[in-house]
């Protein structure tokens, strides 16, 4: 597995910081996937395993419409701001994942709830992103759906934990989490089947599951061809 990279280059022999953001802006859109709260259309995979996970939860579980933010800071090496979940939550405690959580009646946007996500749980101030667009909905074995909103952030911004959500937000560099050879492919069996999932491991940060998944998804949309 190689090591994080330097410079202006996100991905090894691809694509410079400033080319990520332009083919960010004209690729993505804020067009809501019907994905995120129809349950008889599934977020696309790509994986057989995961596809077929994908359809018993629907068929077993209400759908959990979630919005997460893909905090992009734009230093002169970009970074993408992380978190790692609270040890005493009931659900996914210690993990490393993006600000966001499920989308409230109140909120106006799937948008709407990740800026307020990441001000809830980080202090974010919305003054400090501009949102680009939206990825494709990732669907996860606990029922939910999420719709991550990519942004570029303006350095500069001071965060205040909430630790009652988060116990620490961290910055990963881009160009390592846009390397493919950093994406490991593992997987492991649900009822029956073997599904896929990804980890990109950075010094003692382990990122898995639907965060690896979603920063894979990162890749593929904006990075290749």
């Amino acid at each position: 597995m190689t090591g994080p990279m330097t410079g202006t280059q996100v991905a090894s022999g691809s694509i410079s910081s400033a080319e990520f953001f332009d083919r960010a802006l004209r690729r993505l859109r804020f067009e809501v996937p019907a994905a995120l709260t129809d349950a008889a259309v599934l977020p696309a995979t790509g994986d057989a395993g995961n596809d077929q996970m994908l359809r018993t939860i629907a068929q077993e579980r209400p759908i959990r419409p979630a919005a997460v933010l893909i905090p992009v800071v734009e230093h002169a090496e970009p970074t993408v701001l992380l978190t790692m979940r609270a040890a005493h939550l009931n659900d996914h405690a210690g993990q490393i994942a993006f600000p966001g959580g499920k989308i409230d009646a109140t909120d106006n946007s799937p948008l709407d709830a990740a800026l307020r996500e990441a001000e809830e749980e980080i202090g974010l101030d919305r003054s400090f992103v501009e949102p680009i667009g939206y990825l494709d909905v990732y669907g996860t074995s606990f029922g939910f759906r999420i719709l991550p909103t990519v942004a570029r952030v303006r350095p500069g911004f001071e965060l205040a934990i909430n630790k009652s959500e988060v116990d620490d937000a961290f910055e990963v560099p881009l160009a390592f989490l846009m390397d493919p050879g950093n994406h490991q492919l593992h997987s492991k069996e649900f009822r029956g089947a073997q599904r896929s999932y990804y980890a990109m491991p950075f010094a003692e940060r382990y990122i898995w599951g639907a965060t690896a998944g979603i920063l894979r998804t990162l890749y593929e949309r904006i990075c290749l061809p």
